[in-house]
């Protein structure tokens, strides 16, 4: 196959966990390459204490050049959400060929940036900072593991293995049917629904205005 360009967007907080089935694959597996792209030039620790350096930032890249761009969520996606670098890098891939796949609270990135609009889609965060932004159309919430739209892929965080085999599955790769599968468990759209308790939605609130604040 002839090699594509593939990028993974970074951010404070970035989960490496949720993304490296995916990553492992393209890269050990196909001999891909991948851009690290980040809103500055500097190293960035992941949720599990990792430190990456990306390759780029986000105004040197442009969506356009690649075949995916991975969005791994984040414990904390606040900072991201709220950095007009890394939404205008995503808003510059509205129109465009590429596939955005995002995970876990990555998606409510993409519905910033207008890449969510018109089509379903997943996510891991909880339901009250899904009613809390108004760019996140509820109504398009599916409440499943994996959701394909057009040229987006989202996906719930703890079912990266099924992330990553979609999306390589809708990059012509071949990974048969049973990409490092060891459950088969089915879930009912109720335990796909996350809610947090009211002391930690009003402590996310709390957090939010220091943003809002300042945007």
């Amino acid at each position: 196959m002839k090699q594509r360009k593939y990028a993974v967007l970074i951010y404070p907080s970035f989960s490496l966990q949720e993304i490296t089935c995916l990553t492992s694959a393209l890269t050990v597996w196909f001999g891909e390459k991948i851009d690290v792209i980040a809103a500055e030039n500097k190293p960035y620790a992941s949720e599990e204490g990792f430190t990456v350096m990306p390759d780029k930032t986000a105004d040197q890249a442009d969506p356009a050049d690649y075949a995916c761009v991975i969005l791994p969520g984040a414990v904390n996606p606040l900072p991201a959400l709220f950095d007009g670098r890394l939404m205008e890098f995503l808003r510059r891939g509205k129109g465009t060929d590429t596939l955005f796949a995002a995970i876990s609270s990555a998606p409510a990135l993409l519905a910033k940036t207008g890449l969510l609009e018109g089509r379903d889609f997943t996510a891991g965060f909880f339901m009250q900072l899904a009613q809390t932004f108004p760019f996140i159309d509820t109504a398009r919430f599916v409440h499943r593991p994996v959701v394909e739209d057009g040229t987006v892929i989202t996906a719930i965080g703890m079912f990266f293995r099924e992330f990553a085999q979609t999306v390589l599955n809708r990059l012509g790769y071949d990974v048969g049917e049973h990409f490092m599968d060891t459950s088969g468990e089915e879930y009912t759209q109720e335990e796909l629904t996350f809610y947090w308790s009211e002391e930690d939605y009003q402590e996310f609130l709390q957090e939010l205005k220091e943003f809002t604040d300042k945007d």
